[in-house]
């Protein structure tokens, strides 16, 4: 079976884990093995990494949040992603470089081609086959995660300006590069949504 590289992408509370929990489950049956993950967290490593870029009480400063996203991200691939797309798997993933540039790059005002560069270095200059972008404005984001929670992690608490930044962000690598992405509208429907991400997922596995 061919590998396939999907990550999915967004600003908070856009639905990218009940996403690639449907595609998941479908990929499965169509007989695919799938490895599902995330960024960060996607190992012991990554969790420790986790927990510290999201959860640690005080101040990180920017180069060093920066710096620890791609230390999760060198491990990951190394040890997770990349092993199974040699074994032709398909890799299903929450976050990926596209999220340090959104939020390290445009939320926290560092270099965006600086930060993409720190990433490509990291991981041996690895893109996925497909990047799903779930589209949804900062307002609607926060009504969502208003709804679900009541404790927001360092990144959902940022102001509404920096998930401005974000989204405009994520926007902009989709433009750049259209033949990676698929932009999709994060306010339609579950089943909607997953139908187009199952249809050109299909295309891809031939």
């Amino acid at each position: 079976m061919a590998s396939l590289f999907v990550t999915l992408e967004g600003g908070d509370g856009v639905g990218k884990s009940t996403q690639a929990a449907l595609l998941e489950s479908w990929l499965i049956d169509q007989g695919q093995t799938v490895v599902r993950t995330r960024e960060p967290g996607g190992t012991d490593l990554g969790g420790e990494i986790r927990q510290m870029v999201l959860h640690r009480r005080g101040h990180i400063a920017e180069r060093a949040e920066a710096l620890l996203y791609a230390a999760d991200r060198a491990h990951h691939v190394a040890t997770v992603v990349r092993p199974a797309l040699e074994r032709g798997e398909v890799v299903l993933q929450d976050r990926y470089l596209d999220s340090s540039v959104a939020y390290q790059g445009a939320g926290r005002v560092l270099d965006p081609a600086e930060v993409r560069d720190l990433s490509l270095w990291a991981t041996e200059r690895l893109l996925p086959d497909l990047t799903v972008l779930l589209d949804l404005d900062e307002a609607a984001s926060r009504r969502r995660l208003d709804a679900a929670r009541t404790e927001y992690d360092r990144l959902e608490a940022e102001s509404d300006s920096f998930h401005a930044r974000v989204r405009a962000a994520f926007l902009g690598l989709a433009a750049d590069e259209p033949e990676r992405f698929l932009v999709l509208d994060a306010t339609r429907s579950i089943d909607d949504l997953q139908a187009e991400i199952r249809a050109r997922v299909a295309t891809m596995l031939g």
